[in-house]
């Protein structure tokens, strides 16, 4: 598979804390909202940027995860192994905040259909936002999000990956493809 970098370390780095400013722009006071990163990848862009969020305004909003493995609407569809069910945690009241889901890459939209249910689940909070690092089209659904880090077209039998140094052991975005190019 060919492997092409799109998005550096340190162009990662900017692009969460523009995010941030973003959502402090829009909402003013943390402790009106909530971030809940979506497993895997999500919960640490999450937390992120909660803390640049702390550091920019002196709060941080609440901090959350959720687990959308039992909501998709492709589990045991096909060849598809069943899940592995991680950890929902949301600590706070949904009903008393904005939440904005985090996630590293928006693709078809089932992804975020998942965790909007999963999320009611727990409560109905008065404001549900999207903030994604990566748009990369196709949408099956229509769902488009609040906060995008960038937009990377790509053709269906493209994959963008977020990679993070959490999980990774490095931050970057790249390209993969079985098409080797000209």
């Amino acid at each position: 598979m060919h492997e092409r970098e799109l998005v550096s370390g340190d162009q990662l780095g900017r692009t969460v804390a523009r995010i941030a400013h973003e959502i402090v722009e829009r909402h003013g006071d943390p402790d009106q909202i909530a971030l809940v990163g979506i497993h895997t990848r999500g919960v640490p862009l999450a937390q992120r940027l909660a803390r640049l969020m702390g550091e920019y305004t002196g709060t941080a909003p609440a901090l959350g995860s959720v687990d959308i493995a039992l909501y998709r609407d492709d589990v045991g569809v096909g060849r598809r192994a069943l899940p592995v069910v991680g950890d929902t945690v949301l600590d706070f009241d949904l009903e008393d905040r904005a939440v904005i889901l985090v996630d590293d890459v928006l693709y078809t939209g089932r992804t975020i259909r998942a965790a909007i249910d999963a999320l009611f689940d727990y409560g109905r909070p008065p404001l549900v936002q999207l903030a994604v690092i990566a748009d990369r089209g196709h949408r099956e659904l229509p769902i488009r999000p609040d906060y995008v880090g960038k937009n990377l077209p790509t053709a269906r039998d493209e994959r963008i990956t977020v990679r993070l140094a959490e999980i990774d052991g490095v931050d970057q975005v790249v390209l993969q493809s079985e098409r080797v190019p000209a």
